[in-house]
């Protein structure tokens, strides 16, 4: 097979194969090192890992070695197009050592970088008889010629750079499938799973490491939707206490008579239904956490007995005067202007001080917009998964249009915006006019806050966008109507990520 065994190569293909048995989790690192020690061996001036996408074929450099390296990676080469296209169709190594008498040699990258390329070394990347990218060497060092060697060598660089590409493959499909194991077993046990992206609730959490250590009470205080309920299960989870019950009661669903039966229990005979006794919430809770939401609606007589409860842990059910003891932390949370509450004389002031010993505020959606893509991305993959349905995400515009939105219902109206675009949408990806949230067609607010780069570059994006649209996306037609290079245009089209939501 090869003309003389080569030591250095050997020990280079040894290396990279105990790499791969044993750090596949970086692919990036991996295949860059693998590219590297290709470029290497084979006496390279430069070189390319081109990735296939599945979907429409088009040709994206993942990672290039070089002068121009960082400039090379803003291009895409259409399906067949280049040397890179020839062989990624054919699925076929090829060498060609005179680029300029070869008709499928596509010259437009090389001029706009500004680096001349004489010969070109090209191997496919093949996984179960399908190419899925390919490694591109450009120019023999010294102005010689690629040899039979250097391609033989390439294409078992190619093997392992495959394998690398699979077994991250795998690695990420089987993370998400622990992922989504995880976020349904949290999900039975009657947790929810707590997205978080934004400084401002990453602070909050770690706020709660050090507040779930303790037994004291804690309130939480935002607007309504926000997920204060999602933070009272954090600071059970996070305590000693995270094996025990965690009990949650909304106060305001709830007369005051069922309430208080509902929380302290009662005998039977204590009314006209008690037919039974009955344990109440806090009894349920003993040893654990009990969530008082909406607690900002509590009436005055509950709070005198939930004061009591606070101070002294004990408390009678109703209709009886035998003293229950319990050990229950109590977490709190409302939506109200609990301040205005205690000076208007709507909530005790000694009830308030006890509960109010570590408070937390979550902030409204609008103000952390860094969880909203991550929010959106959770909840289409949840309602994906229960209606059936693929979607390979939210176009460009989907993202901008959430991000720009206020969200006045924050991430129960999200969820809800979410699950309706998703039972709607007719494309594989979600469209802003998908969600039904502000107007989709005026962008509006899209600009509010942005400095002139940010609203300039929004504006270039939808521009193109518009362009391509009107001509059928089509690249050449488009680029002559903007008096622009085709080859302007595609580096535009990757770097604003500007997706034909037809394909």
């Amino acid at each position: 097979m090869f003309d003389r065994i080569d030591p250095e190569k050997f020990e280079t293909l040894l290396e990279i194969n105990t790499l791969i048995n044993s750090n596949y989790g970086d692919a990036t690192s991996l295949l860059t090192q693998i590219l590297e020690s290709a470029t290497r061996l084979t006496a390279g001036e430069a070189s390319s890992l081109i990735l296939r996408n599945e979907e429409d074929g088009k040709l994206y450099f993942e990672i290039a070695l070089g002068p121009k390296g960082r400039d090379v990676k803003k291009f895409v080469l259409n399906p067949g197009e280049g040397i890179a296209g020839w062989v990624a169709d054919h699925n076929q190594s090829l060498i060609v050592n005179d680029v300029e008498t070869d008709s499928r040699f596509y010259g437009d990258i090389s001029k706009s970088i500004d680096f001349p390329t004489y010969s070109i070394l090209a191997v496919p990347m093949v996984v179960r008889e399908k190419c899925v990218g390919l490694f591109e060497i450009i120019n023999k060092k010294d102005k010689k010629y690629f040899t039979q060697s250097d391609l033989q060598w390439l294409e078992i660089f190619a093997v392992q750079a495959a394998i690398a590409i699979e077994n991250a493959k795998y690695l990420e499909k089987a993370r998400e499938e622990i992922g989504y194991l995880r976020d349904q077993i949290s999900t039975d046990k009657g947790y929810h799973v707590l997205i978080a992206k934004s400084p401002d609730i990453i602070e909050k959490l770690d706020l709660i490491d050090r507040v779930a250590k303790t037994d004291s009470s804690v309130l939480i205080l935002g607007e309504s939707g926000v997920g204060k309920e999602l933070i009272a299960e954090q600071v059970h989870l996070r305590s000693n206490r995270k094996n025990k019950p965690f009990v949650r009661v909304n106060c305001a669903a709830l007369p005051e008579g069922l309430l208080e039966s509902e929380l302290f229990g009662h005998v039977k005979g204590a009314f006209t239904d008690a037919v039974q006794n009955r344990r109440g919430r806090f009894e349920l809770a003993d040893g654990g956490t009990i969530f008082l939401d909406e607690i900002g609606d509590l009436p005055l007589k509950l709070q005198a007995k939930l004061l009591r409860v606070l101070q002294q842990k004990t408390y009678e059910r109703v209709g009886s005067s035998d003293t229950v003891t319990v050990d229950v932390r109590i977490v709190a949370a409302t939506n109200r202007d609990i301040d205005a509450q205690v000076k208007r004389g709507e909530f005790r002031s000694d009830l308030y001080y006890r509960l109010n010993v570590l408070p937390v505020y979550v902030p409204p959606l609008r103000q952390r917009k860094e969880d909203i893509p991550a929010l959106a991305e959770f909840f289409l993959k949840k309602f994906s998964r229960e209606t059936k349905k693929q979607f390979t995400g939210f176009t460009d515009q989907a993202i901008e249009h959430m991000l720009s939105y206020p969200w006045p219902g924050n991430v129960r109206e999200l969820e809800n915006a979410v699950e309706r675009a998703v039972v709607i949408a007719k494309e594989k990806s979600i469209g802003a006019r998908d969600l039904l949230i502000g107007d989709a067609d005026t962008g509006r607010d899209e600009y509010r806050g942005k400095s002139l780069k940010d609203a300039l570059a929004i504006f270039k994006k939808h521009f193109i966008a518009s362009a391509l649209e009107e001509h059928g996306w089509n690249q050449t037609e488009t680029s002559k109507v903007l008096d622009i290079q085709r080859t302007y245009l595609s580096r535009l089209i990757k770097e604003f990520a500007i997706a034909n939501p037809k394909e």
